[in-house]
């Protein structure tokens, strides 16, 4: 999921013990959840924000799992409140963002906003 602040972009990085690198919010869907329930909840739990994500209506896989995009748009201002799954964030425009994400599924992605 993307959160854009304006025309920044919100990237997180995974800790140490996860890799390391540089990615979106993201996580699983729940037994009975739908993407955009899922969308929601993740956002929360890695960013503090409650909100309620917009389906961009773009999939894409990571090996066998299935990945549906979505985006918010936070105000000028906000920042995220970070959880235990990352160590640090950046606001980036689309460049800077492109050459720090790790996965080229969500730097393809980053192109189509």
């Amino acid at each position: 999921m993307m959160i854009r602040r304006g025309d920044e972009l919100l990237v997180l990085r995974r800790c140490a013990a996860d890799g390391g690198y540089w990615h979106t919010v993201a996580g699983g869907v729940e037994h009975g959840e739908t993407y955009a329930q899922a969308a929601a909840r993740e956002l929360c739990e890695e960013t503090g924000l409650v909100a309620q994500p917009i389906d961009l209506e773009r999939t894409f896989w990571y090996d066998d799992v299935q990945v549906q995009a979505f985006v918010v748009d936070v105000p000028a201002g906000w920042e995220p409140v970070l959880n235990p799954e990352h160590d640090e964030y950046r606001w980036c425009t689309r460049d800077e963002a492109v050459a720090l994400l790790h996965w080229p599924e969500t730097r393809e992605l980053v192109h189509e906003l």
